[in-house]
């Protein structure tokens, strides 16, 4: 068992995305496919904001999830490449924080899908 699958088995509790895929925490799902899902960010850092996670909490971050799974990986980024067509122009910035030094505070990887006026000087709107 690789070390990264090692840790997550460790942790006792869920993750917030598990369990809001759970019905534990209610969130509005924006869109779904078969392994991952999208919802709103609670604090969104631009007028579009929103996240796709993978439904496995297998992966911490997108190093993990594209040495292990490089198949789920794409679908997360077709995802958030559709939810980008539907709640924005189509334009889009994509984000995966990995580790705490760049801001990740939910080690279950997930992808920050961000629009609406940015530019290329703005971190996130």
């Amino acid at each position: 068992m690789s070390e990264a699958l090692t840790r997550l088995d460790a942790m006792s509790e869920p993750s917030i995305f598990k369990r809001i895929l759970q019905g534990e925490i209610p969130a509005e799902i924006v869109a779904e496919t078969e392994n991952a899902f999208a919802i709103r960010d609670i604090a969104p850092q631009a007028p579009v904001h929103l996240l796709v996670i993978p439904k496995t909490s297998h992966y911490r971050n997108v190093v993990e999830l594209a040495a292990g799974d490089p198949d789920l990986l794409t679908e997360v980024i077709g995802l958030a490449n559709a939810v980008a067509a539907e709640h924005a122009d189509g334009d889009f910035r994509l984000i995966f924080n990995t580790g705490e030094g760049a801001g990740q505070t939910v080690f279950h990887v997930h992808a920050h899908v961000l629009a609406g006026g940015l530019n290329e000087k703005s971190l996130g709107g």
